[in-house]
């Protein structure tokens, strides 16, 4: 590997980056899953952990158990090895999607750059000083010679002087962000594995809420909360749209039962600041202005902004919400997602719903969207798929003897 220069960029974790050593390993080794284990039990030993669920969800995340069904999962059809080092631009808006990403390049068997956000987020901090004192340990020494997370300025002669020498690239941001760094100077084997803007909505059947008692009712509130209220929306598979399968009539009843629990537990577990329930009244005026189908509004005090929808625009990908500010449609028959379901489309939470006759049905149309279909409360889960990419797979390289 050619040495990479000295950057100016701070050091989060690691030494200087023209001492960065990068031997592949193979996917799920033994060194990755040793070290991925270890962060594990750090994380979740921590009071931070019970401060910042998305910590405590990336260290359950990373427990061996998870990481043994992961392996299992990725078969052995052909050897592989890490195509060698990987570069990670991890997004502004999310603390701990760095970590993700740096563990997915970690356990396809690569060596990493990752560039970690520059708002000083809490979490990031705890994480990467978990990993900075695993990496100090003789244990963990190879690994901590492969990998550095850094932080630095939006430079484009910073990441495309990186980018010329990695063999990978996880673009995570905007399409205009992802569209950018393509531009950018890159090795000439680089694989780009590319985060864009993604839409992402929820499914309710509403017969099942009518039918559901009332601890079910809760778990789905608290469900709920995790997909929306930890990130405030901002994550590409928070919902946007809360669709209703079911008649009018049998939609009201169920929004009626639903969303007043809903709102019961966020005054128990969440406080919007005020210039953020100025931004969903603003939303709400700007969608009143905009949107010829919204045809009447509830709110649930500061808490939750609901817009009922009389028809399904052809771009609702275009109007989100922030906060707890959501679309809601009505409908019997689910032939409506053919009309607007595009390339955007991520994913699509379900209560009440058989997630494998949807998944059918996806097929079955030929949409060209929704890479996730998972129970409400599992929105922010990551597996190895994302965004249709198994992402182990794309940063590893086959080894073959045909």
């Amino acid at each position: 590997m050619k040495q990479i220069p000295e950057l100016p960029v701070t050091l989060s974790v690691g030494g200087p980056l023209n001492t960065l050593e990068c031997r592949p390993l193979p996917p799920y080794s033994a060194q990755a899953v040793e070290f991925l284990t270890a962060l594990s039990k750090a994380l979740l030993a921590l009071p931070a952990a019970r401060q910042y669920p998305d910590i405590a969800a990336f260290g359950y995340w990373c427990r061996s158990a998870n990481l043994a069904k992961l392996s299992r999962d990725f078969g052995t059809e052909y050897p592989r090895l890490g195509r060698g080092l990987v570069l990670h631009i991890a997004p502004a808006n999310v603390p701990v999607n760095f970590a993700f990403s740096f563990a997915f390049g970690l356990l396809a068997g690569n060596g990493n750059i990752v560039r970690i956000p520059e708002r000083d987020f809490p979490q990031v901090e705890v994480i990467c000083d978990e990993i900075a004192r695993l990496f100090a340990l003789p244990a963990h020494s190879r690994l901590a010679a492969m990998n550095r997370l850094v932080k630095y300025p939006r430079d484009d002669e910073i990441t495309g002087a990186l980018s010329v020498h990695c063999q990978a690239r996880m673009l995570w941001g905007g399409d205009a962000t992802v569209a950018h760094l393509r531009k950018l100077p890159a090795h000439p084997r680089s694989v780009d594995i590319a985060f864009a803007d993604r839409y992402s909505f929820c499914l309710m059947q509403a017969e099942a809420v009518l039918g559901a008692d009332e601890q079910a009712i809760v778990e789905l509130a608290r469900g709920f909360f995790n997909d929306v209220f930890l990130l405030d929306q901002n994550a590409c598979s928070s919902p946007h749209l809360v669709m209703w399968q079911g008649n009018e009539e049998q939609a009201k009843r169920a929004q009626d039962r639903f969303w007043p629990e809903m709102a019961a537990h966020l005054e128990q577990r969440y406080e919007i600041a005020p210039i953020h329930a100025v931004d969903k009244f603003v939303n709400l005026c700007r969608t009143a202005n905009t949107l010829p189908q919204a045809s009447g509004s509830t709110r649930h005090d500061n808490l939750i902004y609901r817009v009922s929808l009389n028809a399904l625009p052809a771009d609702i990908e275009r109007h989100r919400g922030q906060y707890g500010f959501f679309y809601e449609y009505a409908t019997e028959n689910l032939s409506c997602l053919a009309e607007i379901v595009g390339e955007r489309y991520q994913t699509l939470t379900c209560f009440g719903i058989d997630r494998d006759s949807l998944v059918q049905f996806i097929i079955d149309e030929g949409l060209t969207g929704i890479d996730r279909v998972v129970p409400v409360g599992k929105a922010l889960d990551m597996g190895a798929i994302w965004d249709g990419y198994n992402l182990v797979q794309e940063l590893s390289r086959i080894v073959s003897t045909a």
